[in-house]
C-alpha cells in the first residue's frame, strides 16, 4: 500500500503543468545534445547547473534527468545515418545501424532503438520503484564508517572502469580528493590551500570545475577535430519495423534490459559501458556473428535498449545512497547540493516529492522521447547538417553566464577558464577527467566521514574493520584492485577498451 501511494504522490509531482513542462524540456534538449556530435550530457548539464538554482529541487532533478537519458535516444540519430555517435555510448551503434543507413534502412535502424530505448528504459524505471525503496531502508542503517568505505568502493570501482591506464586514473582521483580539500576546514576554520583568496574560503565550486574540465576543455577538443559530416540519407521511411526486425530484435532487447540495468547501478559504470557490454554479448551468443558490422539489426537493438536502461537504473545508488555511479550522477549530487540536499538514503523520507517525483518522470519522458524521436526524425536529420563552429560561440556565452551568475563572481569565470585549461591538457596526455569529478564530490563527504567515525570511536582506526558492512565494503574494493592488477585481468580490460 506504501508503494501505491508513493507512486500516486509522485504523479501528482510529475503531472503538474511546471514539472511536465520541464521534463518536457530537459527530453528535448537531451534529444538535441545526442543528435549534435561534439556536445553530450555531461557537458549540458554542467553548464545548466547554475539555471536550476531558482527552481524547485523536484523540477531541477526532472529537467537533469531528462537530458541525460535523452541524450541516449538522441545519440543513436547521429550514430545511424552519420557514423558519428552523438553520444559515447553510441559509438558501437555506428558499426551496424550506419551500414543498415546506407542500405536503405535506416527507418527499420531507427525504429528499433527508439522503441528497445523506450522499453529499456520503462522495465528499468520499474526496478528502481521496486528495488530502490528497499536499498534506501538498508541504507538508513549505514554510519559514518559504512559510508566511508562506500566511498572508497565508489572511487575504486572508477579507478578500475576508467578508460585507459591505471596510473593516469588512479592519479585523476587522487588530484580530485586534493582539490576537494580547499577551503575553510570544518572543525578549525582554517582556511586550507586558499592562497590568501577570499574567494577559496568555501572551496572550490562544483559547477566551475564541472563547466571548466566537460564544457570549455571539450570545446577546445571538438574545435581542433576535423569535422566531416555525410548523412546517408536524408530521406528516412518506414520507421515502424517489420515482424522481421520485431523477431530479431526481440531477444537483444530483452537481454539489454537485464545486461543494462544491472551495469547502471554499479559504481563506475554507466550507458556507455551496457551499450560496449551489449554488443559483445549479442555478437558472441548469435549463430552468424559474422553478419555484425555488416547491417545486424541486433547490433543496434540490444546496445540502444542496454545504454538507456543503464542511464536509468544509474539514478539507483545516487538516490538511495548518495553515491554517484558516473559522472552525470556526480553532476546530480552536485544539483542537489546546490539545493540544500544531502543526498543519500535519507532523501526517500525526508523529501518523498523530490525522490518519487524523479522516478515517475521518467516513465513519462521516456513516453515523451518515443514521441519526439519517431515523428521529427526530419527535423534531427536537419539539425545534423549544422556546423559545430556556430555552435560554440553561444555553448562558451551560456557557459560563462552561468558560473558567473552563481555567486556573481568574475573569480569564478577565471578558475573555470583556467579548469578549462586543464581538461584541455588532460585530454592531450588521454588522461580521463571523471574520476578527478567523482573525487572531488567525494572527496569533501569522504573526510566528513571519516572525521567523524574517528571521533565516535575516539580515534580507533579499527572501526572500519570492526563493523560488518564496512569491513565488507572494504573488502570489496580490496577485491577489484587485486583482480585489475593481474596481468589476465587486466589484457582483458585494455582489449576491452580497445575494441
Amino acid at each position: 500500500m506504501d508503494l501505491f501511494d508513493n507512486l500516486v504522490l509522485g504523479f501528482q509531482i510529475c503531472l503538474t503543468w511546471s514539472n511536465l513542462g520541464y521534463c518536457l524540456l530537459g527530453v528535448v534538449i537531451g534529444t538535441l545534445i545526442g543528435v549534435l556530435p561534439g556536445v553530450g550530457p555531461v557537458m549540458t548539464i554542467a553548464l545548466l547547473l547554475p539555471v536550476t538554482f531558482g527552481l524547485a529541487p523536484s523540477s531541477a532533478l526532472i529537467m537533469l534527468a531528462g537530458i541525460y537519458y535523452g541524450a541516449q535516444y538522441g545519440g543513436s540519430t547521429s550514430a545511424i545515418l552519420l557514423n558519428l555517435p552523438g553520444e559515447t555510448s553510441s559509438v558501437v551503434t555506428c558499426l551496424d545501424g550506419y551500414q543498415l543507413a546506407r542500405r536503405g534502412r535506416a527507418g527499420a535502424a531507427l525504429g528499433v532503438a527508439a522503441l528497445g530505448s523506450f522499453f529499456g528504459g520503462c522495465a528499468a524505471t520499474l526496478l528502481i520503484v521496486l528495488f530502490a525503496p528497499a536499498l534506501a531502508a538498508v541504507g538508513l542503517k549505514f554510519g559514518p564508517a559504512e559510508y566511508f568505505s562506500l566511498m572508497v568502493l565508489g572511487l575504486v570501482a572508477a579507478v578500475v572502469l576508467a578508460h585507459g591506464s591505471l596510473l593516469k586514473a588512479v592519479a585523476m582521483t587522487v588530484l580530485g580528493l586534493l582539490l576537494g580539500l580547499v577551503g575553510m576546514d570544518v572543525n578549525s576554520s582554517f582556511v586550507r590551500f586558499g592562497f590568501g583568496l577570499p574567494e577559496l574560503s568555501d572551496g572550490l565550486g562544483f559547477v566551475v570545475v564541472a563547466t571548466g574540465l566537460f564544457g570549455f576543455a571539450e570545446i577546445v577538443a571538438n574545435l581542433t577535430a576535423r569535422e566531416s559530416r555525410t548523412v546517408a540519407t536524408s530521406d528516412v521511411r518506414h520507421l515502424w519495423p517489420s515482424r522481421a526486425d520485431w523477431r530479431a530484435s526481440s531477444a537483444p532487447v530483452l537481454r539489454g534490459t537485464a545486461l543494462g540495468s544491472l551495469l547502471g547501478i554499479l559504481p563506475g559504470g554507466g550507458a556507455a559501458m551496457a551499450s560496449f557490454a551489449a554488443y559483445t554479448l549479442e555478437k558472441r551468443l548469435s549463430r552468424h556473428p559474422e553478419r555484425f558490422g555488416h547491417g545486424a539489426i541486433e547490433g543496434v537493438a540490444g546496445p540502444e535498449t542496454a545504454n538507456n536502461a543503464a542511464a536509468q537504473t544509474s539514478f539507483i545508488p545516487l538516490l538511495t545512497l548518495g553515491l554517484p555511479s558516473n559522472p552525470v550522477m556526480a553532476l546530480m549530487v552536485g544539483a542537489m547540493m546546490i539545493h540544500g540536499i544531502t543526498p543519500g538514503p535519507q532523501v526517500a523520507t525526508q523529501n518523498p516529492d523530490l525522490f518519487w517525483g524523479t522516478i515517475v518522470s521518467m516513465w513519462i519522458g521516456n513516453l515523451m522521447l518515443v514521441v519526439l524521436n519517431l515523428p521529427l526524425i526530419g527535423l534531427w536529420v536537419r539539425l545534423l547538417r549544422v556546423p559545430y563552429r556556430l555552435l560554440y560561440p553561444a555553448i562558451l556565452l551560456f557557459g560563462a553566464i552561468g558560473v558567473y551568475s552563481l555567486n556573481n563572481s568574475v573569480t569564478d569565470v577565471l578558475l573555470a577558464a583556467g579548469f578549462g585549461a586543464l581538461g584541455t591538457l588532460l585530454i592531450r596526455l588521454e588522461c580521463e577527467p571523471a574520476p578527478l569529478l567523482l573525487g572531488l564530490v567525494l572527496g569533501p563527504l569522504m573526510e566528513e566521514n571519516l572525521r567523524r567515525a574517528l571521533l565516535l570511536s575516539r580515534g580507533d582506526a579499527t572501526v572500519f574493520l570492526t563493523k560488518p558492512i564496512s569491513l565488507a565494503l572494504l573488502l570489496l574494493a580490496l577485491a577489484l584492485l587485486v583482480l585489475v592488477i593481474s596481468p589476465a585481468i587486466r589484457r582483458t580490460r585494455d582489449v576491452a577498451f580497445q575494441e
